[in-house]
């Protein structure tokens, strides 16, 4: 297997994505979507999760047709991004169609990134003109890093960040993958230097600097994110332990279905274990969205589909990585940027 043309989950043809965000505000919403309904179905590993709209992607509920899917900061209030997506998917008299009723179906899910530094002064919620605006930027190139959902995203040592990888599977099927990276895990080995998903990398695509050569490595949760938001809380306890999440959308061209996709997003969920440490904790809301086009028929289908969950958990490691990497400073950060740490 090999990357995309663009290294993004838009290598998936037919895939658009689609970032605003308010560098004040420091957060942001990122949007997915496509031309024709897609399939798609969701497994969350975390112990906080804020979701919308997803029960209905469980294999067993009728719904198949989904119009676009949505990652957000906020918290709670960035649920209202969806809605957002939602007017401007029916401006365009796109939904499901039930008599005269026109309904878009718009999944979402947030990360929180309240106590970011950003200014949360709002008179009214932010995140519906955000889903808006994201969703008139669609396209197949889209930014990483501080962008859309991944704005004001806070690893435990550095900045997170929306990031963003895909593969072309030897038998022609792309997989891809798309992350808002905020969790309260690290996502570099201790000293900063080194990504847990270093042994992932292809290409220096984060960097280049390899796997972390010393051993015993795990045992350490020291938090930056934890003391900066102590620190910002004046020195108070707060409940950090939920102040976090990963949320991820996986992609495909193969045609799979509403439970295939499940079982690709279960097995996607190891590549956030694999570049985040500890990962899936209590506090944490870590989400994997699965979605096929369809536009491709698989040759053999349970071979196929391992290969393409194996290479989706591969390109969320990658993403994971390339959202810290890509992250820039900003004026009020908490928390330094990887590229303003690692020499």
């Amino acid at each position: 297997m090999r990357p995309g043309p663009r290294n993004l989950i838009t290598d998936v043809p037919g895939l658009k994505v689609g970032n605003a965000h308010d560098h004040r505000l420091k957060s942001g919403t990122t949007v997915l979507s496509s031309d024709r309904p897609f399939t798609a179905s969701v497994h969350v590993m975390g112990g906080a999760p804020g979701t919308r709209e997803t029960d209905l992607l469980a294999p067993d509920k009728t719904n198949t047709e989904v119009h676009a899917l949505v990652l957000s900061g906020g918290s709670a209030y960035g649920l209202d991004a969806c809605s957002g997506v939602m007017e401007a998917l029916r401006t365009e008299g796109r939904g499901l169609r039930l008599g005269s009723a026109l309904i878009p179906l718009v999944p979402g899910a947030i990360i929180f990134d309240l106590l970011n530094g950003g200014a949360k002064d709002w008179a009214e919620n932010p995140y519906r003109a955000l889903g808006k605006a994201a969703f008139a930027n669609l396209g197949e190139e889209f930014a990483i890093g501080t962008a859309g959902a991944g704005t004001g995203a806070l690893t435990a040592m550095v900045k997170g960040g929306l990031g963003s990888a895909s593969f072309v599977l030897d038998n022609g099927i792309t997989v891809g993958a798309l992350v808002a990276a905020n969790p309260m895990g690290a996502v570099t080995t201790p000293g900063d230097r080194h990504f847990w998903a270093a042994p992932f990398e292809v290409d220096g695509e984060f960097g280049g600097m390899g796997p972390d050569p010393t051993t015993g490595l795990g045992r350490s949760l020291d938090s930056r994110k934890f003391a900066a938001m102590m620190a910002a809380n004046g020195g108070q306890p707060l409940r950090e332990t939920r102040a976090n999440t990963t949320i991820a959308i996986v992609a495909t061209d193969a045609a799979l279905t509403k439970a295939q996709c499940q079982r690709m997003a279960t097995a996607a969920h190891d590549g956030i274990g694999r570049a985040c440490v500890p990962a899936h904790a209590p506090g944490d809301g870590d989400l994997v969205f699965a979605l096929t086009t369809g536009a491709r028929q698989m040759q053999t289908p349970e071979r196929d589909l391992t290969e393409i969950g194996h290479a989706a958990a591969l390109c969320l490691s990658r993403a994971i990585a390339r959202a810290a990497f890509a992250a820039t400073p900003a004026e009020g950060d908490i928390l330094p940027c990887w590229s303003q740490l690692a020499r």
